[in-house]
């Protein structure tokens, strides 16, 4: 596991909302909020370029570290404020879903593994 912070501090994150200081177990990459239902784990990361706030409620659900908006996006107001009432960690990074993923991965980062 690595800590959020670090993940932060290295790869030059936006931090937005939310306590850093977590840790992140595995990372995962959807745009679909029924598939990070089903499928991602407590204490992972999420990346997505969605922006409503919506995603703060499945990071919630899912006791997620974190979420990672990639492209640049910003978050909608109402986004900003649930994740702020709830804690969320909401992390801005200019770079692609590829490229961010790539970095994770070079940090140490994996996917859930079954």
């Amino acid at each position: 596991m690595i800590n959020l912070k670090d993940i932060v501090q290295k790869l030059g994150l936006k931090v937005v909302t939310g306590d850093i200081d977590r840790e992140v177990s595995a990372g995962y990459a959807s745009d679909l909020l029924s598939d990070v239902i089903a499928n991602a784990q407590k204490d992972n990361i999420w990346i997505t370029l969605q922006t409503h706030v919506n995603i703060v409620a499945v990071a919630n659900l899912q006791e997620l570290a974190g979420i990672i908006l990639v492209n640049g996006r910003q978050p909608e107001k109402a986004t900003l404020q649930k994740a702020e009432q709830e804690n969320i960690p909401l992390l801005l990074t200019e770079l692609p879903t590829f490229e961010i993923v790539g970095k994770l991965y070079e940090l140490g980062i994996h996917g859930n593994r079954g």
